[in-house]
This record gives C-alpha cells, structure tokens and sequence, in this order.
C-alpha cells in the first residue's frame, strides 16, 4: 500500500487504512485545511520542497511483531547491521518504526505490571481513548506551523507512552525510525506522559540511506511532565543528506517537575528543530543540550525555546555548532519570561567551531524578561580551530586530521557526556566520519 501526493480524499484514506475513529478522520481533514492554509516558514533555510511528489503513507500491511524472527529477513538484517537488535538488551522497551509504520515492539513484563504503557500512537487510540484525548494535540496544536498541520494531517506511527504516579523506571525506552524509500515523507506522532512523582528517560534514533530525490521528516512530539516528575528525551539524528527534517518538539512542566532535552543533529539536507519547554508550574526546570554538524551541503537551524510561566522557574540552553566544508550550523533560539514568573533565571550558552573557509554559523536569539525580580544571561563564542593547539598535539606525534578530530571531540564533550555510554561509542563514530 502506497499513497502519493496529498489531498483531502488520501488524508481519510490513511484514516480508513487504520480503521480509526471519527473523531481521529475529523483531526485529519480540519488539519488538512489548516495546512493548505498556512505559509511556508518565514525564516531559517529555503525549503525546496514538492509536496505532490512525497510519499505520505507505505507499509507491507503487516501486524506489529515482538518477536525478531518474524521480521522479514531482509528488513530485520538491516536493524541488526543498525545495532538496533542488540542495543534491546540494554533497554526496558523498544519500538521500531519502517517508512510509515511500527513493525516491531516489545517491553519488558516487569512494566506491565507497573501498569507502564508503551506502543504505537494507533494502538494507543483504540486501547485507550480516553487517556489519548486528555492529551493529544493540547501543547501542539495543528495551526501552529505549517509541517505541524501537515502531521496532524497524516501522522503514521511514532510512539505513546503512559508512566503512572510514583514509577520510575531503571531503564530507557527506545524507538528508532528508518525511511527507506526514495520520496519517502515519515511522519510520526509520539505523546509521552509523566504522571505525577515518576520519572523516565526515552531515547529515539533515525537513520536513512542517501537518494538523489529528497525526502520528507517531519514529526511531532508532545510531552507532559507531571508534578515532582523528571523526563529525559534523547536524540541523535543521523539522515540522509536528501531528507529534509522538520520536526515541532515540546513539553509542558507542571511543578517541580523537570525536561531534559538532549539533542544532537548530525545527519539531514536540512534541519529545523527547537526542543521547547513551557515550564507552566511553579519550582520547574527546563535544560537542552543540543549538538548540531553542519557538513557539505547542509544546513542545520537549530536550537531552543524556554517560556517560563510558573515562579522561580529555571532553565539552561546549551548550544555548540560545528561546521566545516561549506555548511551552516545556525542557533535559533527563544527564551520569554513571562510577568507573573517571580524569580525565575535563564542562562543559554552558544558555541560555534568553524573549521574551514567555506563554513558559516549565525545566532538568532530572541530573549525576553518581563519580570524585574528574574535573571536571564546570553553568552556565545565562534572560534576557530586553534593553531596553536594543534601545533601542541602534532609536535608530540598527534596527525593533523587525529589532532582536529580530538579537539572536535573535546568541544562537544558536555553534550556527550549526558548520553548512556552505547551512545555516546556511536556518537563518537558518526563525529569522526563527518569531520
């Protein structure tokens, strides 16, 4: 099954494939409208898009499997050449999605009987209805961008995932996402929920091989964070240099609650992402760590957005950009404290490494205090390479490029060192095949 091109009657195909509820056909069509309404972004990258020539929905029409044995050979070989099968020993819980659909998932017994939900968005709004629509679409709305409003429109897999009150669990959950089709769009839709006194740490990776023709990422992730909760979410985007990658992240903090977003972007043509954290209740806490490697030919605009509501809120935005044979890593960021949030402090740090001539990064912050009693600090830096530090490395036997690649490797050691140690290894080899 394979739908190109997007109109209304395709948008209430992919409904009717999925055997959904009117209410979800309803969502579908006004978010439809809503995207053939709203603009291209005003700002950022030019994006060169045709939408009448993606690939908005393919799958083999294959039920959702836990067991590896009854992938296809053929799809199920390139996960395990992905790491992806052996990495699910380390986890509570894994999902994996293939161009517009989940095919495997599998979590340990253990959270079922802590009453932990996680599957795909589908599953989740046939078994759970009610819990679904307490939550989806309320801190991303379908009018809010126009890939935002394409989503809603098509949204295919992606992941749902319930933590009850007073749960934590010791492990991360895991999705990871691969398009494999030339023209291929993915998009999926994940809702996480924290409720009160828990705490989880989920974890998402991406990959696709290079075609000339482009295609289309463009998810929405909403997250809620109950009170005394903490969620960690972390990313490492490795696409193809054809896929264009937009993606609308965001999570609401109720009270003392905390959001982490750790964020690297390595891989894509383009990249437009900005992790955000409305930090609604009192005492809460935002932080994202971003890592963004701009390589030929690619443009990564990224960066954050911290509204700070509740009192004595706080939030961190750390940034570093590398950039070498003619890419741009661009920070774009937003921090607004709000008039009613008393006391609240905001620090964002940007860093940029151009490592060539032909490179470039720009800044594009946007920071807003209207509150007298509250703090908010800026600082960027954008350097070179230093001479002098690599003439240090080389006189004691260190090759020139061993020596970039060391000091590439320390300038973006705070970002590494909040990734799991499996993850960092990988980051560590995608840096040294991009730099």
């Amino acid at each position: 099954m394979e739908i190109v091109g997007i109109d209304q009657d395709k948008v209430a195909s992919i409904s009717k494939i999925k055997q959904e509820d009117e209410w979800i056909l309803d969502y579908r069509i006004d978010s439809y409208k809503k995207f053939c309404n709203l603009a291209m972004p005003s700002f950022g990258p030019i994006l060169d898009i045709d939408f009448d020539k993606i690939i908005y929905y393919k799958s083999n029409d294959r039920q959702i499997e836990n067991n590896w044995d009854n992938i296809d050979n053929n799809i199920a070989c390139e996960f395990k050449n992905l790491g992806v099968i052996d990495s699910e020993k380390k986890l509570d819980g894994i999902g994996v999605q293939y161009e517009s659909e989940v095919i495997y998932h599998n979590m340990i017994n253990e959270l079922e009987q802590k009453n932990v939900i996680f599957t795909s968005i589908e599953d989740a709004m046939k078994k759970y209805p009610d819990l679904v629509k307490k939550y989806f679409a309320t801190i991303v709305r379908n009018n809010e961008n126009k890939f935002a409003a394409l989503n809603s429109a098509v949204f295919s897999g992606g992941s749902f995932i319930y933590i009850p009150p007073n749960t934590k669990l010791d492990r991360p959950l895991h999705s990871y996402f691969r398009i494999n089709s030339k023209k291929m769009g993915q998009f999926e839709r994940t809702l996480i929920i924290v409720d009160d006194n828990s705490e989880l740490h989920y974890i998402e990776g991406c990959t696709a091989p290079n075609y000339s023709d482009s295609s289309l990422h463009a998810a929405v992730v909403e997250i809620y964070v109950g009170k005394n909760s903490k969620c960690r979410y972390s990313t490492i985007q490795n696409w193809a240099h054809n896929v264009y990658n937009l993606v609308t992240k965001r999570a609401l903090v109720e009270e003392n609650g905390i959001m982490e977003w750790i964020d690297g972007n390595i891989g894509s043509r383009v990249t437009m992402k900005y992790p955000a954290c409305i930090l609604k209740g009192d005492n809460a806490s935002g932080t994202c760590i971003t890592i963004s490697v701009a390589n030929a030919m690619q443009q990564q605009d990224t960066g954050a957005r911290m509204i700070h509501i509740g009192k004595n809120t706080k939030s961190n935005i750390i940034s570093k950009s590398i950039a070498r044979s003619g890419g741009n890593a661009s920070y774009r960021g937003q921090v607004d404290i709000k008039k009613m949030a008393d006391g609240s402090e905001a620090i964002v740090k940007c860093d940029t490494l151009i490592l060539d001539e032909l490179s470039k990064s720009d800044t594009y912050p946007s920071n807003i205090c209207s509150n007298n009693t509250s703090n908010l600090e800026h600082e960027a830096t954008v350097s070179r390479i230093s001479e002098d530090k690599l003439f240090y490395l080389m006189s004691r036997g260190v090759s020139k490029e061993k020596a970039i690649e060391l000091i590439v490797l320390g300038f973006i050691e705070r970002f590494r060192e909040e990734l799991p140690l499996e993850y960092a290894v990988e980051l560590n080899q995608l840096l040294k095949k991009n730099i």
